[in-house]
């Protein structure tokens, strides 16, 4: 009895809390009547954008009313007002990201030579020989994906959306805060609360049916919804460059250094971006030094160390068996650093504990944040607008209310999880696979990778995953 007595001001401290958001809510829904938007999203980057471009290209969502904040208002990179030399920050497309630029029309608009296809893909290990090698013809396919500049993909989803009419860039614009929907219904009602409210900066007022928070690994959206993360620090940082090379390159390359990958990506008009995960004083050194050295530097990463030539014994073997193998190239060399100084950024793997709230949805690196020793933290965010734009558009078709939370649950959350969740996985494993470097394991490690080059089957699903086929 004594307990039961003891939760009873516990419990009506619960129900004053809620009745005070409830009539907090009710306040400003009335003083914010003629700025009701079916769809806030916070973030006009990458995912941002890409969401508020494949709402307007369906039947089914592109009379939604859709609002597209942020804190500043994006530089055009299209195709006329380009920079001779490519930026720093790039992304690898998949083929499945590819597809939503397709749907969107955003791919139209981005063409080469506005980015740059790649066919092949090699990876090796510092340590050894080993070497792992795909090539696109072995799936029957032209191109493995993309690599494009993040402000040119950002312009291009951003140039279509404007194009819809249901669209509204509302920039600068900065959330102060987030008042959202009650859990509990209100007195009286058969129905829940109608809408979260937004107040900007400037004293404006925003009412959403659902509020998307496309705003970054920092996400103010996600902090203010109070949606914990988990995850570490890499003891990282990613370093990233434009750089000229000695040969024009349709191949992506990586090598595992003791320290962390380092990456040559071709970009447009025959150059190449870097990046390289390595320890921060490494990068900060790299930061500050002249850019031949930093170049000497690049190069010792992809040529230095063990050499690839002679073969390993499993590609030897294979040669003798009258099979051929995927033999080892020698990447371009570079011959300078372009378009300014390297720049780096600290690497960390980061989840939220939820993805959605009633009336609330996060995609992108709101939601989760991965290694870039693959290139995939775009195309899971890619992979969250596709599935959320779906899932509002079957809500859209059947009549229901796309703010709902178990909507939002069923269609878009779950199934996002378990992709996310199985590549974060796969990227951290390689990432700390790669990062032993005993003798032993690195002989293993090397064995492991000439064994898979030589196992296509295996070898060529492997590829598939990696491409969202």
């Amino acid at each position: 009895m004594d307990r039961l007595l003891a939760r009873r001001p516990a419990r009506r401290g619960l129900m004053l809390a809620a009745e005070a958001l409830r009539c907090r809510h009710r306040r400003l829904c009335a003083s914010a009547a003629s700025e009701l938007y079916d769809v806030v999203i916070v973030g006009s980057g990458m995912v941002g954008a890409g969401l508020a471009a494949a709402l307007g290209a369906s039947p089914l969502t592109d009379r939604l009313r859709v609002a597209v904040l942020d804190q500043k208002t994006p530089e055009d990179k299209l195709a006329s007002s380009l920079s001779p030399i490519p930026e720093m920050r790039v992304s690898t497309l998949t083929p499945a990201s590819i597809q939503l630029l397709e749907k969107t029309g955003a791919w139209d608009r981005i063409l080469p030579p506005s980015c740059a296809s790649f066919s092949h893909m090699q990876v090796w290990d510092y340590s050894g020989a080993g070497c792992l090698r795909w090539s696109a013809a072995d799936i029957q396919r032209d191109t493995m994906g993309a690599i494009i500049e993040n402000g040119v993909l950002q312009s291009a989803f951003l140039a279509v959306a404007r194009e819809r009419a249901g669209v509204e860039c509302i920039m600068p614009a900065t959330v102060k805060a987030l008042v959202q929907a009650p859990y509990a219904r209100e007195p009286g009602s058969n129905s829940a609360n109608p809408s979260s409210i937004l107040r900007l900066e400037d004293g404006r007022l925003l009412r959403a049916r659902l509020v998307v928070g496309a705003d970054g690994a920092h996400s103010n959206i996600r902090q203010m919804s109070d949606i914990r993360t988990v995850g570490w620090e890499y003891d990282q940082r990613g370093l990233v460059a434009t750089v000229r090379v000695s040969f024009p390159t349709d191949t992506a390359w990586q090598r595992f250094l003791p320290t962390g990958p380092v990456a040559l990506l071709p970009v447009r008009a025959g150059f190449c971006n870097v990046v390289w995960s390595t320890t921060p004083p490494m990068a900060r050194q790299l930061e500050k030094a002249p850019l031949d050295k930093v170049a000497l530097a690049i190069n010792e990463a992809f040529h230095g160390g063990p050499s690839n030539d002679p073969p390993s014994p499993v590609a030897s073997m294979l040669e003798k068996a009258g099979q051929e193998p995927s033999m080892f190239c020698s990447p371009p060399a570079v011959v300078e650093i372009v378009g300014g100084p390297p720049r780096s950024f600290p690497l960390k793997l980061m989840h939220a504990g939820s993805y959605v709230r009633p009336r609330l949805a996060l995609v992108g690196d709101a939601a989760h944040v991965v290694h870039p020793l693959a290139g995939q933290g775009v195309n899971l965010g890619l992979g969250d607008v596709q599935q959320l734009a779906e899932a509002l558009a079957a809500a859209v078709e059947t009549g229901q209310d796309i703010g709902d939370l178990h909507l939002l649950q069923t269609t878009y959350e779950q199934p996002r999880l378990k992709a996310n969740l199985a590549m974060m996985a796969a990227l951290d494993a390689l990432k700390r696979a790669f990062g032993v470097q005993s003798e032993l394991f690195a002989q293993m490690r090397n064995l492991g990778l000439d064994v898979l080059n030589a196992a296509k089957p295996i070898k060529n699903r492997v590829m598939q995953y990696a491409m969202g086929l």
